[in-house]
């Protein structure tokens, strides 16, 4: 294929018939996790029992994790209706009510979408909706409508008009200019400059030369790049097409982990359809420019996501992070000048390509354009993927999109960055999203993991929990970090069980800066950041687990302890049947008792008690 234009006009002349509705289906792992397969066999059973003539397909995750499985309806000349926590059971009515009859079901409704046609009264429009108002939908603005699968619905929405631009306007100098102007830092963590990175490897000595993507998503809550993978495979593959021109390589690899099998799946079949269309392989779009591209199916190992790690995986070895200088810029995969960016930082590429980089960098602050991907996860309303600009507070995140704590608890906290985050408090929630901000708070970007936590929530078990994953997943190279992490776990575990000491405080944040400033790779350099911001934010649950010998959040199961208010117990025995450790007496009709020694914590007492009769302390 030598010219795109005409096969896109043609394309988008080709659109759903003016005639036949549409049932789409979310069918990421969101969505088929929820039971969006069955929801899809109940559609197409009852379109098949009434005759209908109803195009059913599938699409990616629209963010809104938290509504799965979603379905939406699409009618000729009315807008797009996209309904929540559908069921099969619900297929029935959606079908005889929207598809039949042309009137939408409400209460099912979550937005709908803008156009020509007059909007269904009482349904959200999607950009002024609540969940949406405040994002900014670049990387995700495919995601949820249109077919993840289908090569021809990307071209006709804009994909590979950025890469034709490229091979038929600009050099490859001036592509790589276009990506310093936009500001694009990399989306993966460390938020180096991307432009500079491609100038890097670009001006490396040697004629073969690699780019890789690295998809080794490993964070606890985080799928940022599985969604877009799975919901937008063509973007990342014509960001990294664009990439290779702009550096001068012509083969690629794309390291993605093996848990993520849907988006493997759709990142082949986008390869091979861009393949047969010649937009990748020989001779890109007659312009005798050559890129092949490859996957790596990664084991698991979070260590990987280190780029020096991930490059020694792809050649056959054991994922270990090696000392840098060299950069993989310069030694990279089997020692050639090599780019390494995330998915979210490619994805980004086409956009920036085709609009602009002032466009890009009119988005977000002063050092940190555009916007950012992140999964909302934890103790809010709304969990799921948004995109929002750089710049946003946390407030506005978490309140105004994800509608606030669940239940209506009171916020605790929320740790950003992952495993290798940390955690920020209350008075940090007008504190604005960009690199600079959270690094001077006692976070970082990371990746795009945000998981809030609410007032049910220990800060210093959690600071244990990320820190136990990650010497977990330490790979033993450096000292720093294989010994370090053991010790402050140990001292950790000892504080939660209630055997700690005050200078364990000093003992803990004096390790934490060691591994901080002497750790070989991101992983051990940036793990003690949970100990440091939950000591530094929330030291008073540490003295109180230490000190009084109790967890203000009822959480460390060694720090508990259960009673039985004689006020208010009848003697009704539910609790003594309960117990397994038999550590519960009392005569019938007379206040019960527990017995210390004996209870093992577990909380089947104060389950079965009906009168509130059982307190944890």
């Amino acid at each position: 294929m030598r010219d795109l234009k005409e096969w896109r006009q043609t394309l988008q002349q080709q659109d759903r018939p003016a005639d036949r509705p549409s049932l789409t289906v979310g069918m990421s792992t969101c969505g088929q996790a929820a039971g969006g397969a069955r929801v899809m066999a109940a559609l197409e059973a009852e379109v098949k029992r009434l005759g209908l003539q109803v195009d059913i397909s599938q699409t990616s995750c629209i963010g809104m994790c938290y509504a799965e499985p979603i379905v939406e309806v699409a009618l000729p000349g009315k807008p797009r209706v996209f309904y929540g926590d559908m069921t099969p059971e619900r297929g029935g009515r959606l079908v005889a009510s929207h598809v039949v009859q042309g009137v939408p079901v409400r209460e099912w409704a979550l937005i709908q979408l803008p156009g020509n046609a007059s909007p269904y009264e009482g349904i959200p429009v999607m950009p002024a909706s609540p969940y949406y108002g405040r994002q900014v939908r670049v990387v995700t603005s495919r995601l949820g409508l249109t077919d993840p699968e289908s090569l021809a619905e990307y071209i006709a929405t804009g994909g590979y008009a950025a890469l034709e631009k490229c091979l038929r306007q600009m050099t490859p100098e001036q592509v790589v200019e276009e990506i310093k102007t936009s500001g694009l830092r990399g989306r993966g963590g460390a938020g180096f400059p991307t432009g500079l990175k491609w100038g890097f490897t670009r001006s490396a000595p040697g004629e073969k030369k690699y780019v890789v993507c690295n998809a080794d998503e490993g964070d606890p809550g985080a799928f940022m790049d599985r969604s877009v993978l799975e919901g937008d495979p063509f973007a990342v593959i014509e960001g990294m097409t664009i990439a290779a021109y702009a550096i001068g390589a012509d083969e690629g690899y794309i390291y993605c982990r093996a848990e993520y099998p849907l988006a493997i799946k759709r990142l082949k079949m986008a390869i091979a359809a861009a393949e047969a269309k010649g937009l990748l392989g020989s001779n890109i779009l007659g312009s005798g420019f050559n890129f092949e591209l490859h996957i790596k199916a990664g084991a698991g190992a979070f260590v990987c996501g280190e780029e020096t790690a991930l490059l020694a995986s792809i050649e056959g070895r054991r994922g270990m992070p090696r000392v840098r200088p060299p950069f993989p810029a310069q030694q990279g995969l089997w020692g050639k000048p090599t780019n390494i960016n995330n998915v979210e930082t490619y994805a980004n590429v086409p956009y920036i390509i085709q609009n602009g980089g002032r466009w890009f960098a009119a988005m977000g602050t002063e050092k940190s354009k555009g916007t950012k991907v992140f999964c909302l996860t934890g103790k809010v309303k709304k969990t799921g993927l948004i995109e929002v600009p750089m710049g946003i507070t946390l407030r506005e995140i978490i309140f105004d999109i994800a509608g606030g704590i669940q239940d209506d608890r009171r916020f605790k906290a929320v740790q950003i960055g992952g495993p290798s985050g940390g955690c920020l408090p209350a008075d940090k929630l007008d504190l604005p999203v960009d690199y600079d901000s959270l690094t001077r708070a006692g976070a970082i970007m990371g990746s795009g993991g945000m998981v809030v936590m609410d007032e049910n929530t220990c800060m210093v078990d959690v600071a244990r929990f990320f820190l136990n994953f990650t010497q977990v997943e330490s790979c033993g190279k450096c000292t720093p970090c294989r010994e370090g992490t053991k010790r402050m776990l140990e001292i950790l575990t000892r504080i939660c069980a209630g055997e700690g000491r005050m200078e364990d405080l000093d003992t803990l944040e004096g390790l934490a800066r060691v591994v901080k400033n002497t750790a070989l790779c991101g992983l051990g350099q940036t793990c003690p950041n949970p100990i440091l911001s939950t000591l530094q934010n929330f030291r008073h649950e540490y003295e109180a687990h230490i000190k009084d010998k109790r967890c203000p959040a009822h959480v460390c199961q060694a720090l508990l302890v259960y009673t039985i208010d004689p006020e208010k117990c009848t003697g009704c025995g539910a609790c003594t049947r309960a117990c397994p450790a038999g550590a519960i007496s009392g005569e019938k009709k007379q206040p019960h008792r527990i017995d210390p020694a004996l209870c093992i914590k577990c909380g089947s007492c104060m389950e079965k008690c009906k009168f509130g009769a059982i307190s944890r302390l």
